[in-house]
């Protein structure tokens, strides 16, 4: 069962192919000519209009908390610009923490103002490709967070929670385990502690160890990298403890059903590999299927991903990612809570 689920998760969700474009609108212009630029983009089978935007703060917070990671921009004067012969400006601004999907939507958005400026010369003003004097846009492109559109600086926050995750996993799976595989599973049980107490003391150390390579991994990145890190580090740890619920709590629950460290290992990886398919690290969640985007709503990963680039790159609060942590927090807790009880009653 196990490749087969494998195999589907990544037939659906393994593409590199970016074919929907959520992007805000922003018209400040609103004549006919940027309102045809507008239905070009929508008409393309690439871009989905999701907002229309009215000022420059609700522009800020759309690509701050990533529901959009594109907006077409026309400033005033742009149809007085382009039929007076002058180079009307259009402003598209990325969301450069993705760089190799700001690369892909610049190209497509590159090649919808080209179509657009030759439809317009051929069709409404009558000139050949080699008229003098014909009107011309002059496309102005902008990278937010990450200017230089730099893979490392969007990979490497994600590979912070890929570790975090992996090891916590491993380390809360096998050591029940190995308690029971080597017999002192028993004595535990018949010892005065609680069952609340040897949770803890299986647990605790897994997560001092997990921030400890959290902070090690930042100090990597940013000193020898110079990956940017525009954030609070002190938001960056309590957003990985309130992830340590979920992960801890996911290896002792499967801690109870192996009963070798060779079945809880192949548990986990059965449990890693489609979280991180699903969480958004390499393939887009916006191009997955729309069945694929609900199974990610439970997924903690995309949640804490979000949390992690976001600090690093885009430099925002706790005023912002609290939409993330929440649903973070509620997860994580109901997972702990289940695996707790779990792990009691088979002590019992």
């Amino acid at each position: 069962i196990s490749p087969v689920i494998q195999v589907l998760i990544f037939g659906y969700a393994a593409t590199t192919d970016i074919d929907t474009v959520p992007f805000g609108i922003y018209d400040l212009d609103n004549t006919k000519d940027s309102r045809d630029l507008v239905r070009e983009f929508t008409y393309s089978k690439y871009f989905v209009p999701k907002y229309y935007i009215s000022n420059d703060e609700q522009q800020r917070k759309l690509i701050d908390k990533s529901s959009i990671n594109t907006i077409l921009r026309m400033n005033r004067q742009f149809g007085d610009d382009l039929n007076a012969k002058k180079g009307a400006e259009v402003q598209l601004i990325l969301d450069g923490t993705d760089s190799n999907t700001a690369q892909v939507v610049l190209g497509y958005s590159t090649s919808i103002i080209n179509r657009y400026e030759y439809k317009m010369l051929r069709s409404e003003y009558g000139f050949s490709e080699n008229s003098q004097g014909i009107p011309y846009i002059d496309l102005r492109d902008r990278a937010w967070f990450n200017e230089n559109l730099i893979s490392r600086n969007f990979n490497l926050p994600g590979v912070i929670a890929m570790i975090v995750t992996i090891m916590s996993l491993l380390l809360s799976a096998m050591a029940i385990v190995r308690e029971k595989e080597i017999g002192t599973m028993e004595q535990l049980i018949v010892s005065p502690i609680k069952p609340i107490e040897l949770i803890l003391g299986k647990l605790s150390p897994f997560a001092v160890i997990a921030l400890a390579q959290v902070i090690m991994i930042t100090l990597v990145g940013v000193l020898w990298f110079h990956v940017p890190i525009r954030g609070s580090l002190v938001l960056l740890l309590c957003a990985t403890m309130v992830y340590l619920l979920t992960s801890l709590g996911i290896g002792l629950y499967i801690s109870t059903l192996c009963a070798t460290q060779q079945e809880a290992m192949m548990s986990v990886f059965l449990f890693y590999f489609p979280t991180v398919l699903l969480s958004g690290f390499a393939y887009p969640v916006a191009n997955m299927p729309q069945v694929i985007q609900w199974l990610t709503v439970i997924n903690p990963l995309k949640y804490y991903l979000v949390v992690v680039r976001g600090i690093f790159l885009k430099g925002v609060g706790i005023n912002v990612l609290w939409y993330q942590i929440l649903p973070l927090f509620v997860i994580g807790v109901t997972v702990l809570v289940l695996s707790s009880l779990r792990f009691r009653s088979r002590l019992g």
